[in-house]
């Protein structure tokens, strides 16, 4: 048996090859992390940004185009004809400011849909408003709830429920590795409706983020969960420990940067934008937006985009499954020829059950420490 100086230094290399194995992990999530939050947040301005400017008459046309010629493709400045079209456009989120000009010029925004939207064109119309002289009164035609003054509460509740969803896909997918895909599935059935329910606690009672529409928002924190979960706990069985970096990707540094919580798309890259139109998150922001401020206008859209997100989840649990039993069936085969060379085997060989339990071990670590690689995996799932 190796002893002295030669066995240290071996256990202290083996020991660097471990810790620097494991280093690109939190070096992939940095740069990730990076590209994605400054490439979406960093330097936010307004791209066809869709505003009305309300009348009918020459100086309203000539008002619109002057607009839009100045903004060189940073605005879509179209007239309405009275005040009560501005409001439905607002109402419909067809537009994020409607100008009245006049000798008491009056901007009507809609700050549910996007402060920073509202705010941006409250920057822009103020400018005309000072051009002639006058004053602007800011009106809000849709204002969110006492307990949310920013306008960004539903989107921090994301980052709760996210947070907790994919950091239960390390727990359910690492730990719960030795377990049936059955019960893992109903585990994660179970930490979806927990998460939820911790979510609409937050939103409701806790903080007041919302004032009304608990029940709705409760059932779409529900949908979004159970499709983290169910994605990344598929995922798992193909990923391994590269699944919290996986999840991340999908559900973090894509996610909450497209979901319109802190930008709307009109204010992001094109990248970002594209992104909004079918990523989960935004249409958990949006569906609650729409849910709770706008009547239910275009909800319908936003729970179908969860819906699908959670009808992949279940194709890749079922694939997961499909894989799962061809592993079983191969090391099944293999075990009668091996079997007095190895205690995995000779485990096969005398039940399933112990044989299912020795492969789940090997696959929640391909090296020799499964509990380790797990504390791991969590520390780098909450690690954000």
């Amino acid at each position: 048996m190796p002893s002295g100086p030669s066995a240290a230094a071996g256990s202290t290399a083996a020991a660097l090859r471990h810790v620097l194995n494991h280093l690109v992990t939190p070096l992939l999530m940095c740069i990730g992390m990076g590209l994605a939050y400054l490439g979406a947040f960093h330097a936010p301005e307004p791209h066809e940004l869709r505003v009305d400017v309300v009348g009918s008459g020459p100086s309203a046309q000539v008002l619109a185009q002057t607009l839009q010629d100045k903004g060189d493709g940073a605005l879509s400045v179209h007239t309405v004809p009275d005040r009560a079209a501005a409001v439905n456009h607002l109402k419909t989120q067809a537009s994020y400011g409607a100008y009245l000009p006049g000798k008491h010029p009056e901007l009507l925004v809609a700050g549910a849909a996007s402060e920073t939207s509202a705010t941006v064109v409250e920057k822009i119309f103020t400018k005309v408003a000072a051009e002639h002289g006058h004053p602007l009164k800011v009106t809000d035609t849709a204002p969110t709830a006492d307990g949310d003054p920013t306008g960004q509460g539903i989107f921090f509740l994301l980052v709760a429920v996210s947070i907790g969803s994919y950091a239960s896909v390390a727990v359910i997918g690492g730990a719960g590795a030795v377990l049936s895909l059955r019960i893992r599935a109903a585990l994660t059935a179970a930490a979806s409706l927990a998460v939820s329910l911790i979510g609409a606690v937050f939103a409701g009672p806790l903080f007041g983020l919302v004032d009304h529409g608990l029940g709705g928002l409760w059932a779409m924190a529900w949908l979004y969960s159970a499709g983290i979960l169910l994605i990344g706990v598929g995922l798992h069985t193909f990923l391994k420990r590269w699944t919290t970096l996986g999840v991340m990707v999908l559900f973090v540094m894509l996610n909450f940067t497209s979901s319109g919580g802190i930008f709307r798309p009109e204010l992001q890259p094109g990248f970002f934008g594209a992104l909004h139109s079918f990523w989960n998150g935004a249409g958990f922001v949006e569906g609650v937006r729409s849910h709770v401020y706008f009547g239910g206008h275009a909800l319908g859209r936003n729970v179908l985009v969860l819906a699908l997100w959670f009808v992949v989840g279940l194709a890749v649990m079922g694939a997961a499954g499909l894989v799962e039993a061809r592993r079983r069936k191969v090391a099944v085969e293999a075990a009668p020829a091996g079997a007095a060379g190895g205690t995995v085997e000779a485990g096969a060989a005398r039940g399933r059950g112990r044989h299912i339990r020795a492969e789940a071990r090997t696959e929640v670590n391909d090296e020799q420490e499964p509990e380790g690689e797990l504390e791991e995996e969590l520390e780098e799932a909450v690690g954000v």
